[in-house]
């Protein structure tokens, strides 16, 4: 554990009373570089605020007795407050002060990878907050980020090495959120730690899930260069059970943490479906991420990556643009089409709209479901002139030209009724077919689950859903020795989500290995 070093220099008063100040002081948040501004470029949009500014904001936290901030539960299926237990009023409390270094040192206690989850997390933080109940909640996750970043730029963040390392060695399969937190946990612990990744470069779905103008690449190299300094080892283009044997990894090593995330995408089987220029999300965002390195690496910007080649890239420049799925994924299909420069662009939801306030069924502190206008949607209403969005809207069918690439796609409008059992299901409105002119679609509309194979080969077993199999609160599967984590477990969800149970796994497989249990 870190201990925290009293500051000697007094931080400068604010002329204001921390008590009384979610009373006095306004939300406020980060001003954003304008839309039509920023499509014109792939670099990250979120402007800087001042020290001073971001220290009144954190006044407004009201140090709560039972502070739901930091949490980190289900409520109606959806996490409320921080799912890594961030000591959230504490280190506001510690920012209002100007202790920023013992901010640093408090938020670091908690979470891996602060300057991801400030970055990209929906933050139910906020959606728990106290502040919340009446006025607009605290602004945590702009905190967090600008907590982490101070720490990098005044050096305070550095290689730690573990003080003493055991003979043990463990295999990380995947280096998304989970993987990697799994990794840096076990090796604080002092194992030796591996971390496998079948693509060129690291970082999962941090890497070729959200587009650099979410979350700059730059960040994650900052981040993996620290935990290679650690002691860390990365093997990439390593794909487990294809060209790395099952049976060199289980005799190399005493443990295997399987993180590879649920990577395998919901299809959508309508007439017309194999036609040309229908892709999964997936497909899109990461080549384009890799183009975009690949480019930079070879104007000398970047010096790590591999090669891809133009048929394994999808362009949006000048073509009409049909993003089915409302997500966070299909938002980034959308900012990423128009930087593209299409021609158009619409996006699909089959549910209805969110509410603009909370609904009685849906109170403090759970998740807010509200409606939200993400970047992307904003981009495009600056561009067209209007929201994307589409809402109670089913494909029913593709329809292409003679070349075999998609030129419509035919809709209906729905409703959602109960069935004879009781269920909600679809119903189509007559009369409110469309058809939409499309050269490119996009499916955005979740995942199914872990791709399977190397799943098989272990004997791991898996849910109904296809999920790895774990007891209640655990992490290890049936194989002694290998355990789970992240969205291969528990289904698609959130990078914090991912964090928090690459940490857990970590120490559900450090006390296996110092057990006498083992093989």
């Amino acid at each position: 554990m870190k201990t925290i070093k009293k500051q000697t220099s007094q931080p400068k008063k604010l002329g204001m009373n921390k008590a009384t100040g979610f009373m006095k002081i306004q939300r406020q948040e980060p001003r954003d570089m304008a839309p039509l501004k920023r499509i014109k470029h792939w670099n990250e949009f979120h402007e800087h605020m001042s020290d001073e500014d971001i220290r009144k904001q954190c006044a407004r936290c009201m140090d709560c007795g039972t502070p739901f901030c930091h949490t980190g539960i289900l409520l109606n299926n959806m996490a409320s407050g921080c799912p890594i237990n961030n000591l959230i009023p504490e280190w506001n409390d510690l920012v209002y002060k100007g202790l920023w270094k013992e901010a640093y040192l408090r938020l670091s206690k908690t979470n891996h990878f602060p300057e991801f989850t400030g970055r990209v997390c929906p933050a139910p933080c906020e959606g728990s907050c106290t502040l919340g109940m009446s006025s607009p909640p605290v602004t945590i996750k702009n905190h967090e980020v600008s907590i982490i970043e101070k720490a990098f730029e005044k050096g305070w963040v550095k290689p730690e090495k573990p003080r003493k390392r055991t003979s043990q060695k463990v295999a990380v399969i995947g280096s998304g959120p989970a993987g990697l937190s799994c990794a840096d946990q076990l090796n604080r612990a002092g194992h030796n730690v591996t971390v496998f990744e079948r693509a060129d470069r690291i970082g999962g779905l941090l890497m070729y899930g959200i587009p650099n103008m979410k979350l700059d690449k730059d960040i994650i190299h900052r981040r993996i260069r620290l935990m290679k300094k650690q002691g860390i080892v990365f093997k990439t283009n390593t794909d487990i059970g294809r060209n790395y044997p099952i049976k060199k990894l289980t005799k190399e090593f005493q443990a295997i943490v399987l993180c590879t995330g649920a990577t395998k995408p919901r299809d959508l089987p309508v007439p017309g479906r194999a036609l040309k220029g229908i892709h999964f999300a997936m497909d899109f965002l990461g080549a384009n991420t890799r183009r975009l390195l690949d480019s930079e690496r070879a104007a000398g910007r970047q010096n790590t990556g591999g090669h891809v080649s133009p048929d394994d890239f999808i362009h949006a420049k000048g073509k009409d643009v049909i993003v089915i799925g409302g997500g966070d994924t299909g938002t980034d299909c959308v900012g990423t089409s128009l930087r593209h420069g299409c021609k158009s662009l619409v996006q699909f939801e089959i549910l209805p709209r969110p509410p603009a306030e909370r609904e009685a069924g849906n109170p403090w502190p759970q998740w807010p479901k509200i409606d939200k206008m993400d970047y992307g949607q904003e981009e495009a209403a600056a561009l067209y002139g209007q929201d994307p969005r589409h809402y109670l809207i089913m494909t029913k069918k593709f329809v292409g030209e003679e070349e075999g690439f998609v030129k419509e796609v035919h809709t209906v409008q729905i409703e959602w009724v109960r069935n004879d059992k009781g269920r909600f299901v679809p119903k189509e409105i007559p009369g409110t077919e469309k058809i939409w002119p499309a050269q490119l679609v996009f499916l955005a509309m979740g995942f199914l689950g872990p791709e399977d194979s190397l799943l098989k080969q272990l004997a791991v077993e898996q849910d109904l859903r296809s999920n790895i199999k774990t007891g209640p609160g655990q992490y290890a599967t049936n194989v002694p020795g290998v355990f789970s984590a992240g969205d291969c477990r528990r289904g698609q969800s959130l990078v914090v989500w991912a964090i928090h149970e690459g940490s857990a796994a970590a120490a559900e497989c450090d006390q296996y290995l110092k057990s006498d249990k083992r093989p």
